[in-house]
């Protein structure tokens, strides 16, 4: 991390089959190894998975799916005269973004299952039902903070 200057926000290219930015960033978030193509053919395959299923518009479900996931308040670890404290703070709408697409995938990727395509499609509509284990990781990131809630005064 350079100490000179902050380094620049990258702007982000809209996707060319619904034309939004999230959908983008979620793509970029499944990609392994360099292989975007692969990326993007799991990801509308479990879009029309999710199109077929729910009988809605998808990029409606993923967007209500990800405002799901978002956390609100996330822990910050502060180190204060040798004790490290975990400190609450609120977490950037941009930030908030990134970590609920990372929940998502993580915890799609981590579920029982053959292929990524029924998985993340699944991940996404318990998302868009509050449900899954991507809403749990965001409860206990709540939990966490609100346990810690004595230490708001300790400030960066």
């Amino acid at each position: 991390m350079s100490r000179r200057r902050t380094a620049k926000k990258r702007t982000i290219v809209e996707d060319p089959i619904y034309n939004s930015i999230l959908v983008s960033m979620m793509i970029n978030r499944i990609l392994l190894k360099g292989k975007k193509s692969l990326a993007q053919r799991i990801f509308y395959e479990a879009m029309k998975n999710i199109q077929t299923i729910s009988q809605q518009d998808p990029l409606e479900v993923l967007k209500k799916a990800i405002t799901n996931v978002t956390p609100i308040i996330e822990v910050k670890a502060r180190r204060v005269g040798g004790a490290t404290y975990q400190v609450p703070i609120e977490v950037k709408s941009d930030r908030g973004n990134s970590l609920a697409l990372r929940f998502i995938i993580k915890s799609a990727r981590n579920r029982p299952g053959k292929d990524m395509i029924t998985k993340l499609g699944t991940e996404i509509l318990d998302a868009y039902n509050n449900t899954g284990s991507s809403v749990k990781k965001k409860e206990e990131i709540h939990k966490t903070a609100e346990a810690n809630k004595a230490f708001t005064t300790i400030r960066f």
